[in-house]
């Protein structure tokens, strides 16, 4: 079994904790030293505790959903010898209530704009390619995975 790893790290400043005043400002770290400010949206929690610059989980789901089934599609693209110049997905996820009141994600739209060098696919190709990345990309099958909190002690 593949193992993979982040890090995230929050620090209370000197500002209230009990009141939720507190910054949601924190820092995501990668295996490979990249490291990522995070925060809570502010679409969740208003301003000051936010910060907009940071990515937020949210927007990370959706980016890492886009990304997967890029590097798929891509991968199968190149296989059926399609040549892409460039791939670009604004992609966007929506929150929602279920039926319980419970807040979750329950759509993720991908909407890539693909440049092709020499002959490009045809729809039906394209939509081949497209289904089969989906098909094989671990994040879109993983939505509903379980999330096991493993406290240090």
């Amino acid at each position: 079994m593949k193992q993979f790893e982040a890090t995230v790290a929050w620090q209370r400043d000197n500002q209230s904790f009990a009141d939720q005043r507190y910054s949601r400002r924190h820092e995501w770290t990668f295996d490979g030293g990249a490291r990522v400010p995070a925060s809570s949206s502010p679409l969740s929690v208003p301003l000051p505790m936010s910060d907009p610059a940071a990515v937020d989980p949210e927007e990370a789901l959706v980016a890492a959903a886009s990304s997967c089934h890029m590097l798929f599609f891509l991968s199968f693209a190149a296989q059926r010898g399609f040549v892409v110049d460039s791939y670009r997905d604004r992609a966007v996820g929506y929150l929602d209530k279920d039926a319980n009141g419970v807040i979750w994600m329950p759509k993720i739209a991908l909407r890539p704009e693909i440049a092709f060098s020499l002959t490009p696919p045809t729809p039906a190709e394209l939509e081949a390619i497209h289904h089969l990345a989906h098909a094989r990309c671990y994040i879109a099958n993983s939505i509903k995975a379980e999330v096991v909190v493993e406290a240090a002690a």
